[in-house]
């Protein structure tokens, strides 16, 4: 039996930016006998809950620490990023369902292309085996086969189009517009500038517009004020997968989003007007560049690096780790349990709006306290 470590996870570990909720959520990736993890608000209080030489460091997102960082290099100490990977959950981070996939990098976040990333290291340098490039055609398979995405929560239906009216069918994806994605990723631009964009430069195509599911779920920010969607685009799809959107679609329009990356799994022509982690290795049409980014790659390269390689997995149903191809086979079986039994979808759907608002008010009475949850 191969059993998953991870070097990492050994020792002290000390947690900037989390709360004790985030915690609780994404404990098991850090998993390690006999291995100690602190909840720490800045250096003077990771100092007092022991940190020194045999410490690692972990930062959820992009937030800088600076006298963090500053001590870990000075003392030859690993800082980790953290952000969730690209196969996620049935239903939405945002509401409360637990990840079973991680990004845990040690350069920087996949996201911002503004300094190198693990996985951008491994997309530009590693060397693949036909081994590993056979493991990734079977992966691919299969995520197209469950048709999977980051969140998995939508049905899937069949999209009726006129074609003959139209030279082509575009899919434009909608983002959260506070997420640190854009705001390092996409250089000044969001939704409305992107649908602007793309019907200017497709006035014959048929555009669908899809928001973010987070945004839908009224959790994060990132609405197009109606008179730009009306003017831009032929439809608004809100309710069925982005796998079912990528279907019916001949190309798909993003600034950043992990649905291109999805699109590029199923073959589809992709065009980026952000930087987003899978642009700038030839298999996308991209309106930026990243100088760093200088090698073309396969689309099973790709899968490999971003699904094989990248990411930490868990068992959905265990909690322990595993490979990918695990996660993916118990996320099917979750899946099809939240679309066939009707009261463990109603129990899901309703802790997603619950918690999200319970947490923003009990926010709001613990600000003046500083308390982080």
């Amino acid at each position: 039996m191969n059993i998953i470590t991870y070097p990492s996870n050994q020792n002290k570990l000390y947690f900037f930016n989390f709360s004790p909720w985030r915690m609780m959520q994404i404990e098991n990736f850090f998993y390690a006998p006999l291995n100690q993890k602190f909840i720490c608000k800045d250096l003077d209080d990771a100092l007092s809950k022991g940190l020194d030489k045999n410490s690692n460091i972990f930062i959820y997102g992009i937030i800088e620490f600076p006298k963090v960082e500053e001590y870990a290099k000075e003392n030859g100490l690993s800082v980790y990023r953290i952000e969730d990977a690209f196969i996620r959950s049935v239903a939405l981070g945002s509401g409360f369902a637990k990840p079973y996939s991680l990004s845990i990098d040690s350069r920087g976040i996949y996201f911002d292309p503004r300094k190198p990333s693990d996985l951008e290291y491994i997309l530009q340098n590693h060397q693949f085996s036909s081994e590993l490039l056979e493991r990734a055609k079977r992966v691919r398979a299969e995520v197209i086969a469950s048709k999977f995405s980051k969140y998995n929560h939508l049905s899937h239906e069949k999209i009726a189009i006129d074609r003959e009216k139209y030279n082509k069918v575009i899919l434009v994806t909608g983002q959260v517009e506070d997420d640190m994605s854009i705001k390092f990723g996409a250089f000044g631009l969001n939704n409305s500038d992107l649908l602007e964009m793309v019907r200017e430069q497709n006035p014959n195509a048929y555009i669908i517009y899809k928001p973010h599911p987070d945004v839908l779920s009224g959790n994060r920010v990132g609405h197009i004020p109606k008179a730009i969607t009306d003017r831009c685009a032929n439809e608004i799809q809100t309710d069925i997968s982005i796998d079912s959107c990528i279907a019916v679609s001949d190309e798909v329009h993003t600034l950043t989003s992990g649905a291109g990356f999805d699109a590029l799994l199923r073959e589809k022509k992709v065009f980026t007007y952000g930087m987003p982690f899978y642009a700038g290795w030839g298999l996308t049409s991209d309106y930026r560049t990243c100088d760093r980014r200088t090698r073309e790659l396969s689309l099973d390269e790709l899968v490999a690096s971003t699904l094989i390689l990248f990411p930490r997995y868990i068992s959905p149903k265990t909690g322990a780790f595993c490979e990918v191809e695990q996660t993916l086979k118990e996320l099917k079986e979750e899946q099809e349990h939240y679309f066939n039994n009707r009261f463990y979808r109603y129990k899901v759907n309703l802790k997603g709006y619950l918690l999200p608002r319970i947490r923003k008010i009990v926010r709001a009475i613990l600000k003046p306290f500083k308390f982080k949850i």
